[in-house]
């Protein structure tokens, strides 16, 4: 048996945080090492996706090319996931050759087999940007749960999939204008055609997380609607049709196949450019996408309709979504910069104290929480305290007592006996769940095993034994060194680092998962070290009032346009006591702000002044009333004061 693991393709538009491992690289990771540990055949693939919108917006707002900002994140995304500890077989790119020929590849074959049409259609288009704006570039209202902030292809905060003409007052999310209705021309992919055999399909499933399956089976229940696959950009896979110039593949379609383009480079660099289809098209493999939540439509249904649309490949075997991760309470937000980067906590931090931490509290089930306290505490209390104390004791006492020779023995007390046996389950144990995806299980059953292990140290009492009965001591020695080398397998697929330093302390010979249920002990060590090193408490507070209180860069700056603006009109908002609706000049177009500054000024006051506004701020509704900027004002004390130009400025000049 073969089998292909891919984790899903990161955005080549920033870098990779703790909302990322938790959802579709770190389980991964873990599951991999471990199919390798047991010999099995295992192919790890990935890559950056470099298409589609996020790409384009990340260029526009930080002016440059998208080629730019993709091969800027691929190289440091590619970085941080191998200081983290996470082997690829193969880390590709959408933006190869290669790729963009499979992608034609799959349209043009699922095109010839009736699968794909065109369809004219009615699209947004901005009137002041004189273009066609993808899903991602309209905000609007949300007509399921009535958030504001919902964008053209779905809304956030309650998750449903959109279409942009869904949208309550959609606008232009690069100017805030209202875009409007217009007729183009699109290819969709027949998705509703494959509905009774995904069906059949899904109820094969039994063994899929119940959350991945209800999520599933809604969508089926509700009826599957054909999708658009083609988008007016010039970023991305052209269609390869005649008809179809200025037009590029949707990145829904075209990411997915990522996985196998991603393989098939894998093949060409081992020098067998078939290789890849011994994974893709052997009806034995088991493949495996590990993803977000975000992303079980596109791997449950959509894909899977997309390989039975083409044909000759296989079909998901497992896909272990996670759900998500929040940060001290809140959710992740790269756009506000709300997220703890995995760059910048490997400048503070071990790799493998976060990948503790992760998997302990993996959201699995059910959303999880990172708490930086919660960090420290199992850090300092799990691994330093439980994991760390043993083996550094072990090896300490043997290096001080036996220098560095191990003891050995040939008989054995009933508690040891009992130890002994624990090792032996615990290959079974922890694998069991480990093939289930249940990695946070699996972690609590290594932890009981350096639990056990303090207590037998603790009972068998070596430091009185050695002077009483050498040889019982001995033996409770030998015992300890025989855990400490199950661990140091053990925990491989957990913390790679931490077991690749007890291996080399240890002296370690060679043994994959399935030997270590009677490890073979290496006849001496070498001088022990410690493994984890406490975190204080101010270490941690600095992280948390970083949190709090964000450095912006010069990039995140730039992002804001600072603008004067002349107030041409203002009258108070009816029902408040603080809010006045102004109606400002900014060089030759005049937009709308609602401000709070009514219990400061007075309206007449207002009218005339030159202030200064963020331009580009995204439109909202305050009090009901549209707002589409901000005034910028200080606090000093009970006072507001609006921030002016110290000589007269013509409106609409840029604040730089």
């Amino acid at each position: 048996m073969k089998i292909l693991v891919t984790s899903a393709l990161p955005y080549a538009n920033g870098e990779i945080h703790l909302g990322h491992l938790a959802g579709a690289y770190l389980s991964a990771d873990i599951y991999v090492r471990y199919q390798r540990l047991k010999q099995r055949d295992v192919l790890h693939i990935c890559g950056t996706d470099e298409h589609g919108v996020p790409i384009t917006i990340s260029a526009e707002q930080q002016k440059k090319t998208p080629q730019q900002i993709v091969d800027q994140y691929h190289g440091s995304i590619k970085k941080a996931f191998a200081d983290f500890g996470i082997g690829f077989d193969n880390f590709s790119r959408t933006t190869l050759p290669l790729h963009y020929r499979m992608a034609q590849d799959f349209f043009t074959k699922i095109y010839n087999n009736g699968y794909i049409y065109p369809r004219e259609i009615e699209q947004y288009f901005c009137p002041k940007c004189q273009r066609f704006l993808p899903d991602r570039y309209i905000g609007g209202t949300c007509p399921r749960c009535g958030s504001e902030n919902a964008k053209g292809d779905q809304c956030e905060s309650c998750g449903r999939w959109l279409e942009p003409f869904e949208l309550v007052q959609p606008r232009c999310l690069l100017c805030g204008e209202t875009p409007q209705r217009r007729a183009t021309k699109h290819w969709y992919f027949k998705l509703s055609a494959f509905h009774d055999q995904l069906r059949a399909w899904i109820d094969e499933k039994k063994d899929w997380k119940d959350h991945v399956l209800q999520f599933v089976k809604g969508w089926l229940k509700e009826g599957l609607q054909d999708r658009p696959i083609t988008r007016d950009m010039s970023w991305g896979v052209p269609v390869p049709l005649e008809d179809a110039k200025g037009k590029v593949l949707y990145v829904w379609f075209d990411a997915p196949i990522g996985y196998i383009s991603s393989t098939m480079e894998w093949a060409e660099n081992k020098g067998d450019p078939d290789l890849w289809k011994e994974y893709w098209q052997n009806k034995d493999t088991r493949l495996v996408h590990f993803i977000g939540k975000d992303n079980i439509v596109f791997h449950a249904l959509i894909w899977p309709a997309m390989l039975m649309a083409y044909g000759d490949y296989v079909l998901p075997t497992y896909i272990p979504a996670n759900q998500f991760l929040t940060l001290e309470g809140e959710k992740l937000s790269t756009s506000k910069g709300y997220a703890i980067w995995l760059p910048d906590y490997l400048k503070q931090f071990s790799a493998d104290s976060l990948r503790y931490t992760l998997t302990r509290n993996a959201p699995e089930t059910r959303d999880a929480d990172f708490a930086w306290r919660d960090f420290q505490a199992w850090h300092n209390n799990e691994l330093a305290d439980v994991l760390g104390n043993f083996i550094n004791r072990t090896l300490i006492f043997i290096s001080k007592y036996y220098s560095s020779s191990v003891p050995t023995a040939s008989s054995f007390s009933e508690n040891d006996n009992r130890v002994l046996e624990v090792l032996h389950k615990a290959p079974d144990l922890v694998g069991e769940r480990i093939e289930r995806f249940e990695f946070k299980s699996a972690l609590q059953e290594l932890m009981r095993i350096a639990q056990e292990a303090n207590r037998y140290f603790d009972h068998e009492e070596p430091w009185v034994t050695r002077k009483t009965n050498p040889l019982i001591c001995e033996r409770t020695m030998y015992v300890c060194m025989k855990i400490v080398t199950s661990l140091s397998v053990l925990l491989e697929p957990f913390l790679p680092f931490t077991a690749h330093k007890i291996k080399d302390m240890i002296n370690f010979i060679p043994q994959q998962w399935d030997d270590i249920s009677s490890p073979k002990v290496a006849p001496s060590i070498k001088k022990p070290g410690i493994l984890f090193e406490k975190i204080e408490d101010n270490v941690i507070d600095v992280q948390i009032n970083a949190l709090k209180k964000r450095e912006v860069t010069i990039e995140e700056f730039q992002k804001f346009a600072l603008k004067t603006a002349k107030i041409v009109s203002a009258e108070n908002i009816e029902g408040t006591k603080n809010l006045i609706k102004c109606v400002v000049e900014i060089g030759d177009s005049e937009r709308q702000i609602v401000a709070g500054v009514g219990q400061h000024y007075k309206c007449e006051e207002l009218v005339g002044k030159t202030i200064i506004i963020i331009e580009n701020l995204k439109p909202a509704k305050i009090r009901g009333v549209a707002s589409q900027g901000m005034l910028l004002a200080a606090i000093d004390g009970d006072n507001v004061i609006l921030l002016t130009t110290d000589k007269p400025a013509s409106s609409g000049a840029s604040i730089q």
